[in-house]
């Protein structure tokens, strides 16, 4: 019975990535942080963004990548943004024209690689990620990626190898710790995946991303006014509601469902 549970968290916890939240985020363990210039001296790195944030500054990237296609700062950037508001084939439009200019950039495949991944092309993403990994001068960005996409393939044990190389060179990281969260999220383990979030979100320079991760692995554990109060630290109060309204009826359907078996077996 213990098994089958497990088996049923972990079918859970891959529906919940799958899904883009009202948060937008970056999709299930996510992929390593490049970084990448910014349109005004200053200015946010993208990857470090909320939802409001992003909407403020999408016209310019927008006008940016269309006045210069061959940017590779702008089109990296301007990919980011798109996969952080769920669109992934726009974004992997983008990154295939930045690397037609830019064939053997490392920043440039990394990117095209996470772009190929948020569009589901996880075979075609692991080959770009591999091809700009360099052994003489390993990437621990690309270790964390590269890992990430295994983990969508469900190769936990392969990509948590990689995610502890990516620490071995950059040590308490906290994309890398939350990828390392996210990787036992995806496999049940929801203590272990809350250990290594709140690691994560500790660590100076963790994103809203961590912080959202967070507050769904809370939620799953159904401490859901916890879940709540993480959630609303950057997002607005309707954000994080409807974050968390939703998580209340996926673990509603997921008991209901186990009741149901239970009463079968």
């Amino acid at each position: 019975m213990g098994n089958s549970r497990t088996i049923r968290r972990s079918q859970l916890a891959r529906t919940v990535c799958a899904i883009a939240l009202t948060a937008a985020l970056a999709g299930c363990a996510n992929v390593s942080k490049m970084k990448t210039g910014s349109i005004s001296a200053g200015s946010k790195p993208i990857s470090q963004m909320n939802s409001s944030e992003l909407s403020r500054v999408e016209g310019k990237y927008a006008s940016a990548y269309k006045a210069n296609p061959k940017d590779k700062a702008v089109g990296i950037n301007y990919a980011t943004l798109l996969r952080m508001t769920g669109r992934d084939d726009q974004a992997l439009a983008v990154m295939q024209q930045v690397a037609i200019h830019h064939p053997a950039d490392r920043d440039v495949l990394a990117s095209y690689g996470k772009a190929q991944a948020s569009a589901g092309q996880l075979e075609a993403a692991l080959d770009t990620i591999k091809r700009a990994q360099t052994p003489d001068q390993p990437d621990w960005r690309l270790f964390s990626a590269e890992g990430a996409i295994l983990d969508q393939l469900g190769k936990s044990n392969e990509a948590r190898r990689l995610y502890r190389k990516a620490l071995d060179i950059m040590p308490d990281e906290p994309s890398v710790l939350s990828n390392l969260g996210m990787s036992y999220l995806l496999s049940g383990d929801l203590p272990t995946s809350e250990t290594y979030l709140k690691k994560a979100v500790a660590k100076p320079g963790a994103d809203s991303r961590v912080r959202q991760n967070l507050a769904l692995v809370v939620g799953l554990q159904g401490r859901f006014q916890e879940a709540e109060q993480i959630a609303k630290a950057e997002l607005s109060r309707e954000q994080a509601q409807a974050n968390v309204a939703y998580l209340r009826s996926m673990m509603a359907q997921q008991n209901a469902w186990a009741k149901l078996k239970d009463k079968k077996s």
